[in-house]
């Protein structure tokens, strides 16, 4: 994978919380006519955020107490890096569906592929 791959999917919110984000200090308006296009980034990255706290939740449940959010998010967006971001409801779908057995596969297969953890 090069890091051209890397631009079309979308990073987990901890990795940019330390970023300024000068989008969040701009005022927004909308003129009349103009129709909502849904969440910004920011509130999707929060939406994506939770998610991945929510399934890190369960899987502590289940034993596993050493995963993070962005381990999730990581699991779940790789298969991305080929096809690109796809819309929202399948990133959620994606996210809840994850089984703890196919993020341990991911979690060996990223060990030797070299990954840290």
């Amino acid at each position: 994978m090069t890091g051209e791959d890397n631009d079309q999917v979308p990073h987990h919110p901890e990795d940019t919380e330390n970023e300024e984000d000068d989008t969040e200090h701009q005022e927004t308006s909308t003129e009349a006519g103009e129709m909502d296009h849904g969440p910004s980034d920011t509130e999707l990255n929060e939406i994506i955020e939770s998610l991945c706290l929510s399934k890190v939740e369960e899987f502590v449940l289940l034993g596993y107490e050493h995963v993070s959010g962005k381990d999730i998010w990581d699991c779940v967006s790789d298969k991305y890096r080929k096809t690109g971001v796809p819309s929202l409801h399948q990133i959620v779908n994606d996210i809840l569906s994850l089984k703890s057995t196919q993020f341990m596969n991911w979690m060996t297969i990223s060990m030797y592929k070299g990954a840290q953890f």
